[in-house]
This record gives structure tokens, C-alpha cells and sequence, in this order.
């Protein structure tokens, strides 16, 4: 009787390797052996690589910078990019694209993160996604390695903590106020809210106050969602009808619009239904920040609920109208206005 067979060992996938990289953010990145730039906005990556380039030509003036898409990549050339150079000065290797890297590059650089060269700083820029997704557990196990988070900002408060983060860069200071308001104004482009920040910060001194926001975007917030929002909760139907008018002439999406009083709307269901508490507190619970939370409740005290509830069914229909459901979309967003200006407490 021949010997049973023995059953093939099972193999084990191999774990990734452990991560000892360091987070750190867009406005302070220093020099390291290997940066990650992990992320689909592009502005905190472009951010992300000026601050690196600012520290390492603090280090070494004569820092030669090298630009390569990992797409385009054929094997080899790595090693050309962070030979040692002929005058000993550092070099800057950016690679742009590793979501989409070549085969070869994905072989030749995590041969290279195994003992990365003394004097090269290479950058690794991933959008996302699962492909050489390995690249990034090589580089995050690299001794030394910073990743820099650049993912869209989606929290009101994440984009004001932005702003603050650019004014502190620019060494100047801001009023939290108008922090919020530049973020109302232009929040939905981070690279535009940059440039709008530092022309504020070339064109006036002293504090950014929210006068000077007003004065130099208050038409382009009239033009917002969140404006419109603002005027329908606080009871001033006619502005808010007109802010949506202006903001239909001026090209904003009406679906936009619908959004904005939707969230408005989700906020203070949200603070109204969670009662008492320090706002702190509840910050964690409703994922909100504490200041968005008061000013909810300031806004609750002059609201009926069942107006509240009125015009959350108005904003239903006017979403499924401007999303191709109703024939007048224009129609349903005005009277979901007037609805959710009707429900303030006269």
C-alpha cells in the first residue's frame, strides 16, 4: 500500500511590513530619507513638497531637485536618479504618479527603501487607491520616513484649522471669525482659499479681521450655498430667495444649494435631538465642532419644530427635483427656502 501523501504546507501571506513612519503635516514637513504624500488634494501635497523644498534648501542651498512620473518608468533608473553626487550636495527625487507606477518601479524602489541613499530625499506621491499600494508599507517601514496626509478636507473645521495653519505660516494672525468666513466664502477649493489668504495677508496688517473677508469676498459668499442656508434659518426669506437667484445667475449648481440647506438642516436635528451638554462633548458624539453645536442651539431657541420638520420635507423634494426628478428645479428650491424661512419663530 503506497504512503499517504502528506498534505502541502499551507503558505502564510506575508504581513506588510511594521509602519514606523512619522505623520506630520502639510505646513511642516523637514527632511527625511523617504517622504510619502498620500492623498488626492492636490493643494496639501503641493504644500506638503514647498515646505519640504524650503527645509532642505535651509540644509543645503545647492539641492538639485529631480521630477519623474512613476508611470513612465523603465527599470534602472532609479539608481541613476540617487547616485551620489559628483560635488556631495543632497538630492531632491520627486515621483509623481506611484498610484499608477510601472512594474519596474514598483521592484527597483522597494529594493532601493531597504537601505535608502545617505543624501537623497525621495518623494513618493500616491493619490490613492490599492495599486503599489506595497510601495507605501515599504516606505512607511523605512527608518526616518515622514507620510503627509493629504486628503480632502471635508469638516468646516478641518478647513478653518487649515486656514489658521496658512495664517501662522504667513506670520500673521486671523480672528477666528473670519477664518470662518473665508472658509464659507471658499472653502470648497483649498489652493483658491490659500490665495485668497495670502492677498488678504499682502493687502492689509495687522489681524485679519472679518470685516476685511467681507470687504474683499463678500460677493462670492453671497454667491455660496451656506449663505442662502444662513439667511433661510435665520428667518430672512426675501434675502435668502434673492441669494439664490444671484447664485443661479452666477453659475452655482442648485443641487449645491439644496445640499447646503440639507446640512444646515441635518445640524440642528442633530444638536436638537442630542439635549443638554458641553458642546465639547457632543462634539465627539455628533461629529460636529463645538462652535458649529452653539451656534446651533442659539438658532433652536428661535425655531419651531415642527417647521424644522416642514422644511426638511421641502428639501427632500427640491434634492429629487434638482437631481432630474421635477420639471421646475429652480421651483423647488425657492419654496424649500421659503419653508425652512417660515419655520423661525415669529
Amino acid at each position: 500500500m503506497p504512503p499517504a501523501r502528506r498534505a502541502p504546507a499551507s503558505k502564510t501571506p506575508a504581513k506588510p511590513p511594521r509602519s514606523v513612519v512619522t505623520a506630520v503635516s502639510p505646513h511642516d514637513v523637514g527632511v527625511a530619507p523617504v517622504v510619502a504624500l498620500t492623498g488626492s488634494e492636490e493643494h496639501l501635497a503641493v504644500l506638503g513638497l514647498q515646505s519640504l523644498t524650503a527645509a532642505l534648501h535651509a540644509l543645503d542651498p545647492a539641492a538639485e531637485r529631480t521630477d519623474v512620473a512613476a508611470a513612465d518608468y523603465q527599470a534602472g533608473q532609479l539608481a541613476t536618479w540617487t547616485s551620489p553626487s559628483l560635488f556631495g550636495e543632497r538630492s531632491l527625487v520627486v515621483v509623481d504618479g506611484v498610484d499608477a507606477a510601472t512594474e519596474a518601479f514598483v521592484e527597483d524602489v522597494l529594493g532601493y527603501l531597504q537601505e535608502p541613499a545617505p543624501d537623497v530625499v525621495l518623494v513618493l506621491r500616491h493619490r490613492g487607491g490599492n495599486r503599489a499600494k506595497k510601495v507605501l508599507d515599504a516606505a512607511r517601514a523605512c527608518p526616518g520616513s515622514l507620510e503627509v496626509a493629504c486628503q480632502p478636507l471635508k469638516r468646516d473645521q478641518d478647513k478653518v484649522d487649515f486656514v489658521l495653519a496658512e495664517v501662522r505660516r504667513l506670520r500673521r494672525r486671523i480672528d477666528v471669525d473670519a477664518a470662518r468666513a473665508l472658509v464659507a466664502a471658499l472653502g470648497s477649493d483649498l489652493g483658491e482659499t490659500a490665495g485668497a489668504l495670502a492677498q488678504l495677508a499682502s493687502d492689509t496688517e495687522g489681524t485679519i479681521t472679518l470685516d476685511a473677508v467681507h470687504r474683499y469676498h463678500g460677493g462670492r459668499r453671497e454667491a455660496s450655498g451656506f449663505e442662502v442656508a444662513d439667511a433661510a434659518v435665520e428667518g430672512h426669506a426675501g434675502r435668502a430667495l434673492a441669494l439664490t437667484r444671484h447664485a443661479a445667475a452666477t453659475g452655482v449648481p442648485p443641487v449645491l444649494v439644496v445640499a447646503a440647506l440639507a446640512a444646515r438642516l441635518r445640524q440642528l436635528a442633530k444638536v436638537g435631538a442630542a439635549g443638554r451638554g458641553r458642546s465639547a462633548d457632543l462634539a465627539r458624539d455628533l461629529g460636529m465642532a463645538p462652535w458649529l453645536i452653539d451656534k446651533a442651539r442659539r438658532e433652536l431657541q428661535h425655531l419651531e419644530a415642527e417647521g424644522i420638520a416642514q422644511a426638511i420635507l421641502a428639501v427632500a423634494a427640491a434634492d429629487h427635483a434638482v437631481k432630474g426628478g421635477g420639471e421646475d428645479a429652480l421651483h423647488a428650491l425657492e419654496r424649500a427656502v421659503r419653508v425652512t424661512a417660515a419655520a423661525r419663530r415669529r
